[in-house]
């Protein structure tokens, strides 16, 4: 039996669609653990019909409200083994737990998923689809390549088989955001594999609003210092370098004196401008992406240099 598992907080508009997966998904030996984080919608009464009809299907309340806290519960709440998290707003091929325990049966892994494929419902949606997809917007990171096959840092959501807890420990419950990253960035730490295979299908739909995407960058950036210094031998040139971008930034009144300053800026623009221009076919795409990539990277730079003195506490 698998054990599935997802954190929910005011996903009215999403849970039945998860339900629906669920229920029709194969195998048909599972349990679904809905863990939710204090919804004020109808998330919760939704759930409650649904397992009137499916006993496979629990719900439990999470005072504490963070992911991370919510995982722990649903782990050990679990009794199968793989332990597959969902998140809502992700549509899922319907041969994902199919697909997921054929990977563990293929290769020697301790940890499996599959690659983050974001799509848009809407123009914004797609031009941040596009731009976290590409290396201008995300650095190398593999799981962010559709196309990547093979032994990874980290995957997009995650199988998890069960005696890992045992040997790893659970999920870090100081972390608001990044507690995935870290926990596997740790069990790789202890020797532990994480394989990543394309044929894990399935779909995120990213934040609609600047704001939102400037609020969750913020908090990447935020907590991923907190990691790498629990982690050190994961640091990498990509969790770096929006911090520099930042510095580079904060530094451009010294161009008044040095016009010779604003030259990385003109190539960061003539870069932003290219990439925007290459994988968008609209001219709204084009213009979104031209404010996304900054956007992506000042707000991350931000949490960053911000986190450098909260992880110091």
């Amino acid at each position: 039996m698998i054990s599935v598992i997802c954190p929910t907080y005011n996903e009215a508009k999403y849970i039945d669609q998860i339900l629906t997966f669920f229920t029709e998904a194969r195998p048909s030996e599972k349990e679904l653990i809905i863990i939710d984080c204090g919804s004020t919608d109808e998330t919760k009464a939704i759930v409650s019909k649904w397992m009137q009809q499916h006993n496979n299907i629990k719900l439990l309340d999470n005072p504490n409200k963070f992911v991370p806290f919510a995982l722990n519960m649903a782990i050990k709440a679990s009794s199968g083994s793989p332990i597959i998290r969902l998140d809502a707003h992700t549509q899922y091929d319907k041969q994902y737990f199919e697909q997921i325990l054929a990977t563990f049966d293929q290769v020697e892994a301790d940890i499996v998923g599959g690659p983050m494929r974001p799509i848009g419902e809407s123009n914004f949606q797609d031009a941040v689809a596009i731009c976290t997809s590409v290396s201008f917007g995300v650095g190398n990171s593999q799981f962010h390549n559709e196309n990547h096959e093979g032994y990874v840092d980290s995957v997009y959501l995650g199988a998890w088989k069960r005696e890992i807890f045992g040997e790893v420990g659970y999920f870090d419950e100081q972390l608001k955001r990044n507690q995935d990253d870290e926990f596997h960035y740790r069990a790789k730490s202890f020797g532990k594999k994480i394989y990543l295979n394309p044929a894990i299908k399935s779909y995120y739909f990213p934040r609609d609003q600047f704001s939102k995407l400037f609020k969750q960058y913020y908090q990447y950036g935020v907590y991923k210092p907190y990691v790498l210094k629990k982690v050190r031998s994961e640091t990498k040139w990509r969790h770096l370098i929006p911090m520099l971008f930042c510095l580079y930034v904060f530094s451009l009144p010294m161009a008044y004196f040095w016009p010779i300053w604003l030259i990385p800026m003109g190539l960061y623009t003539l870069l932003s401008a290219f990439f925007s221009i290459r994988h968008h076919r609209t001219l709204k795409g084009k213009l979104y992406s031209m404010l996304i990539f900054p956007t992506l990277h000042l707000a991350y730079g931000l949490g960053f240099i911000r986190g450098l003195f909260l992880s110091k506490k």
